[in-house]
């Protein structure tokens, strides 16, 4: 599953990014939960730690921790969803 997300910060500006398999992974190990388990639905600390390593991984400066990153955050905004296996599937 592929997520292209949109972060909207407290100073107004906005990022958006797309997670990798790379940036899933790291989700599924930090939360133990496999991104099968997406489609049942995800919070928004998964959300957020996933628009943080897709920034990290896309180059975005960001804060270190991400509780700091949380802290700049207005919200987040899922943009768009691909999920291979459904298209697969049809």
């Amino acid at each position: 599953m592929q997520l292209t997300l949109k972060a909207i910060f407290n100073d107004g500006n906005t990022h958006t990014v797309e997670t990798t398999l790379a940036t899933i992974v790291s989700w599924e190990r930090k939360y133990r939960r496999k991104a099968s388990e997406m489609a049942q639905g995800i919070g928004i600390e998964d959300l957020a730690f996933l628009c943080y390593t897709a920034s990290q991984k896309a180059g975005i400066t960001v804060p270190a921790t991400i509780d700091a990153y949380i802290d700049t955050l207005k919200n987040i905004e899922v943009v768009d969803q691909n999920n291979p296996k459904a298209v697969e599937d049809q």
